[in-house]
């Protein structure tokens, strides 16, 4: 280790300069991920068209791989660069997959479009997942490094100081995410693009690449303040190496008649001395609970994945405010720092009140269970949610509208249904499983019969109108699910015979002779203007909520008025995104008593120098959870989003009972007490190896003089 000049480095307030570039480091890495991931899988399902399965696997697979790389980042900076090499060296890789992932988002690149989507999505999700590969190299790389190279700044003799920089150090991860789950939704809420208008993604990309950038460049600033620990090899290793041994000693002696050994590590006692065996154990004892744990975070971080694609299909209006699906998750952030000190200086002071010892593996107990009960409040929103999706046709299906256009009332009679319908009215989507409908109209001026080809899982709209004469006009709608994002899909009807030129807001849909394109609106009220021969008329639309679709009726002008009639073809989503709360709040309570304890009991549990080796077990957890999704996601087939959520909350219960029962005969020691036991040993060993020493060095002595007295004698004789 460098020595300090002087006895400590201060900078302000008693802390160590550097610290502070540290902090600020971390802040703005953390806003750099939270800020990426938050928009992560509704970039896959809307800009990469992927659908709700893909989607959530490849945003898992990817939050594993963020917490599997940790062991990788850990080894180089401990046995080969050092922290501070490791984090600008896997600082500047991750730095770059945020600037890949945002030039992957950028539409205009593309050769071609549709409606703002790429046609050719090869280039861009290959520059993503390239993005997200680097990203979770250098995220995962650098999570160990950053919070141990900030605790190498303090002396010996500041331990006050040190704990107060990792509760500092843990709230600018906070602010970060909490910052970045609010702004990079807005920013992808955002219209950009140079030759075609979309979602801007480069920008809630682009800022959050920015951010990294800035990190990297405030860390390498504060180069000649900080205090370089260099390499002292990794414990990790050493623990790695001492399991093998025991286990490949055994085997090689499984033949031959040994003494019984008490434990399966003590085979390894030919290699390794007593206290690292010892404390090897004290290890794996923990590492054996955690087998349990990743089901936990197989929940907790369906957050980003599959609640946030819930969220898309509610209502976003939050008393005038309107807010995206993406920025639900602040909920967490949010409610972390308002629970965490209630629940630190009122819950568990009032639970120690009422005389029940509510030990740190019962915290996480109940903190499992709470993220079970979150998952069956989700289950609970989703079956309201479900009632209010329209029935789309299933395979071998079509469904038909018909809008009478006409200023009379249509008789209608098709498949075996006779309907009456007033001028300017519709049917509802009616479901048909024939090879083609026969559908025949009458009016008093006539009678006609129009057949519909059944063109597979399609809605057909059938105009009808009896001016000049009996005409139908059919049109095959393309929507084939909900608008999702929060989007209204919008097309106008022209009732007349003439040409309509239509603007809405300022989207202009041209020149409109029967139906036009369904066209993407956000919620609210704007203003629909048409240009009828010479005449032009406008009015301001009704205000359209939440996933709804409209066709729009254009009836004629009145003065400077367009009359218009609304026919509403999908219901726009009534559950509000407030009822996510509730499920929200209960899974942070759990992420409190559960992830908070289980880090707290886990280095209560640890000998001092194998701490690292049970936070990067504790990384793993996380990392084996979100692998846990993609199987059970991909496995369970199930066509009801309800019952996936309810499956989980099962499995979580299981194996909630499973953890219970092994924590019931789990027995807590103290690594200071084992500690300071052999550091007594060891002590005792030192002065019987000194004694020893000493005697055998006056015997040394005794030899030397009786051998010189002897030569003496013989001399003088």
């Amino acid at each position: 280790m460098e020595k300090s000049k002087g006895k400590h480095r201060f900078g302000c307030f008693g802390y160590p300069l550097s610290i502070f570039f540290i902090v600020i480091n971390e802040f703005c890495e953390r806003f750099s991920y939270y800020g990426m991931r938050a928009v992560l899988v509704i970039y896959f399902k809307f800009f990469l068209s992927w659908d709700d399965n893909l989607s959530t696997a490849i945003y898992h697979t990817f939050v594993a791989l963020c917490y599997l790389t940790p062991i990788l980042g850990a080894l180089i900076a401990d046995s080969w660069l050092g922290k501070f090499k490791t984090i600008i060296s896997l600082s500047i890789v991750y730095t770059v997959g945020q600037a890949v992932l945002s030039i992957s988002s950028i539409n205009d690149l593309m050769d071609g479009n549709r409606d703002g989507v790429p046609d050719d999505t090869k280039v861009p999700v290959a520059l993503s997942m390239i993005g997200l590969a680097l990203i979770a190299l250098g995220t995962g790389g650098i999570k160990p490094c950053v919070s141990a190279f900030g605790g190498d700044q303090f002396e010996e003799d500041q331990e006050k100081q040190r704990s107060r920089f990792f509760s500092i150090f843990y709230l600018s991860i906070n602010a970060g995410s909490l910052l970045s789950t609010i702004i990079t939704p807005i920013l992808r809420g955002v219209e950009c693009g140079i030759h075609h208008k979309q979602k801007c993604y480069p920008l809630a990309f682009g800022v959050p690449a920015a951010l990294m950038a800035v990190a990297l460049f405030v860390f390498i600033a504060g180069s000649t303040m900080y205090k370089k620990v260099k390499p002292q090899g990794n414990i990790m290793v050493q623990v790695t190496k001492c399991i093998t041994f025991a286990i490949q000693n055994r085997f090689k002696h499984r033949s031959k008649v040994f003494p019984k050994r008490e434990h399966w590590l003590d085979w390894a006692t030919e290699k390794y001395d007593k206290r690292l065996i010892t404390e090897v154990k004290m290890v794996l004892k923990v590492l054996f609970l955690y087998i349990p744990l990743p089901m936990f975070w197989a929940l907790f971080d369906q957050q980003g994945s599959r609640w946030t694609l819930q969220a898309t299909t509610m209502d976003g209006n939050f008393g005038g405010i309107s807010i995206q699906p993406d920025q639900m998750q602040t909920v967490n952030p949010i409610l972390i720092v308002i629970m965490v000190p209630i629940v630190d200086a009122v819950v568990y002071p009032l639970i120690k009140k009422c005389h029940i010892n509510f030990t740190p593996l019962r915290k996480m107990t109940v903190g499992m269970l709470l993220a079970a009960l979150a998952f069956v409040v989700a289950a609970l929103v989703q079956v309201q949610i479900d009632k209010t999706l329209p029935v789309f046709p299933s395979e071998g299906q079509f469904q038909v509208q018909i809008v009478n256009l006409g200023n009379d009332t249509a008789k209608i009679a098709t498949a075996g249904q006779d309907i009456t319908l007033s001028p300017f009215n519709a049917t509802e989507y009616i479901t048909y499983d024939v090879k083609e409908l026969n559908v025949t109209v009458s009016y008093v001026s006539g009678t006609l019969t129009e057949t519909i080809i059944n063109s597979g899982q399609q809605r057909h709209t059938l105009a009808i109108k009896n001016t000049p004469s009996t005409t139908a006009i059919p049109s095959v709608d393309g929507i084939t699910e909900k608008p999702e994002q929060g989007n209204n899909m919008i097309r106008f009807i022209n009732s007349l015979d003439s040409v309509v030129n239509i603007t809405m807001g300022d989207v202009a849909f041209g020149e409109v002779m029967n139906f036009s394109n369904y066209i993407a609106f956000q919620s609210g009220s704007v203003n629909i203007t048409a240009q009828i021969d010479n005449a032009v008329c406008e009015v301001s639309s009704i205000a359209f909520g939440y996933g709804s679709a409209y066709s729009i009726i254009i009836k004629g002008c009145t003065g400077d008025k367009l009359d218009i009639k609304y026919i509403e073809d999908i219901q726009a989503s009534t559950v509000s995104m407030a009822w996510q709360i509730p499920q929200y709040f209960i899974i942070t309570c759990a992420e409190v008593v559960f992830s908070v304890t289980g880090l707290e009991f886990s280095y209560s549990q640890a000998p001092t120098n194998m701490k690292s080796v049970l936070q990067a077990g504790w990384l793993l957890t996380v990392a084996f959870g979100n692998i846990i999704v993609l199987i059970i996601a991909g496995a369970s087939k199930l066509s009801e989003q309800w019952a996936e959520y309810v499956l989980f909350a099962a499995l979580l219960f299981a194996v909630t009972i499973i953890f219970a029962i092994m924590a019931y005969f789990y027995t807590y020691v103290d690594p200071a007490e084992v500690e300071a036991q052999f550091a007594e040993e060891e002590q005792k060993k030192k002065e019987k190896d000194q004694l020893e020493k000493e005697q055998q060095e006056k015997k040394q002595l005794e030899n030397i003089y009786e051998n010189e007295v002897g030569t003496e004698l013989q001399t003088n004789m």
